[in-house]
């Protein structure tokens, strides 16, 4: 456990450090939501109606260049070599670099929720939990995009090929934080809710375990 505390301080020290790209990040997200809108035009019913989808596209799209930039710093500088060198398993890595992620992505959702409510007024009563969907879905993204971003590290077109990698496989999850985030913000009269979370919930515990296992057969290899 103090290893894994060491190696999450880690991560969550770079990420500080290259805090100054977050603002961009954050401008992408934005613009990303604000171009969506114009799609649908002035209705309002149809804006509110696919807030939740346009939400996490816009999450997922950000997410891109969260995840790369998350190892573009020890690529550059050979230091994820030298951290496999140490008495440490692979394992453990990955799963700081992931809950970090997961930290980072969650609090960009809750920055871009804000964007969300003005552009599509995609208010919900369910502050709190409409936070925690963004947590569960951001760690359905950051397992496999992690394990993504470190296979494409080192590529010379990692910017084409992580969101080729990562688009496909988290369809699940962005269907089931979509669907999800529509009933939180529109309503849930069938109480379709949890149905959607146990789903969310059980793709997340898929990613964290397979990508968790196969991060040390990639950085080996």
């Amino acid at each position: 456990m103090n290893v894994f505390r060491a190696a999450l301080y880690k991560e969550l020290l770079l990420q500080w450090r290259t805090r100054a790209r977050v603002l961009s990040v954050v401008v992408f997200g934005a613009t990303a939501l604000l171009l969506m809108s114009f799609a649908i035009g002035p209705d309002a019913g149809a804006l509110r109606l696919h807030a939740g989808g346009f939400l996490w596209l816009a999450l997922l799209l950000s997410s891109t260049l969260t995840l790369e930039a998350s190892l573009e710093a020890e690529t550059e500088q050979q230091a994820l070599e030298g951290l496999l060198l140490l008495p440490v398993p692979p394992t453990i890595l990955f799963y700081a670099k992931a809950v970090a992620n997961t930290l980072q992505l969650a609090l960009l959702g809750a920055v871009l929720v804000p964007v969300a409510i003005v552009l599509y007024g995609a208010e919900t009563a369910r502050p709190l939990a409409l936070f925690g969907l963004l947590v569960l879905g951001a760690a359905g993204l950051a397992a496999p995009g992690t394990l993504y971003a470190t296979m494409t590290a080192r590529a010379r077109a990692k910017q084409t090929l992580l969101p080729l990698l990562l688009f496909p496989l988290v369809v699940p999850v962005l269907i089931a934080a979509t669907k999800a985030s529509s009933l939180l913000i529109l309503g849930d009269p069938m109480r379709q809710l949890a149905a959607w979370l146990t789903l969310l919930g059980g793709f997340c515990g898929i990613y964290w375990t397979l990508c968790g296992l196969m991060f040390g057969l990639i950085v080996e290899d």
